[in-house]
């Protein structure tokens, strides 16, 4: 009886310890969304001369260019997002940053509010976007439709979420 007793106890201890060193696994996923924000950043970067050049080149009158200024939002917004992740997933799971108080992720649900704020703002500049294209006026007003459905639930998640 004893022998098991020292076993389990053994056994727990080994298992503590193999799950309290697997946190460092988050570390896979911080350094991806990392880079993937970093290159991002680089491909907005390298776009905005493109978007620069294209506006000199033709003397501001390439009706496109207001979709390329659109679109360069909508690159730094999906590299914010990334960065946010991959901060709040080092602060949640490894160790605390000198980070801005906004930005600064207490709990699993405050990165999910955060990354939703964000999430909205990539909407409503992709439904701008097709509302500058204007092809389709019944699927803009539906994809709108869409869009605000998903902002309204996400907002609500948000506000209901902290109520908890």
């Amino acid at each position: 009886m004893k022998k098991n007793l020292l076993s389990i106890v053994y056994f727990d201890e080994l298992i503590k310890k193999s799950i309290e060193k697997s946190k460092s696994l988050i570390l896979i996923a911080v350094a991806s969304s990392l880079l993937a924000s970093s290159a991002a950043f680089v491909y907005g970067m390298i776009k905005t001369f493109t978007v620069i050049l294209n506006f000199v080149i033709s003397y501001g009158e390439d009706a496109l260019g207001v979709i390329a200024l659109l679109e360069l939002m909508d690159i730094f917004l999906i590299a914010t997002v990334l960065f946010i992740f991959a901060m709040g997933m080092y602060e949640l799971f490894i160790d605390t940053i000198a980070l801005p108080e906004w930005l600064i992720i207490r709990t699993l649900h405050d990165l999910k509010i955060k990354l939703s704020s964000v999430v909205i703002l990539v909407m409503g500049i992709i439904f701008l976007e097709h509302l500058v294209e204007w092809k389709d006026p019944l699927g803009t007003l539906f994809f709108g439709i869409s869009v605000a459905v998903v902002s309204v639930t996400l907002i609500a998640f948000s506000y209901f979420g902290q109520k908890e």
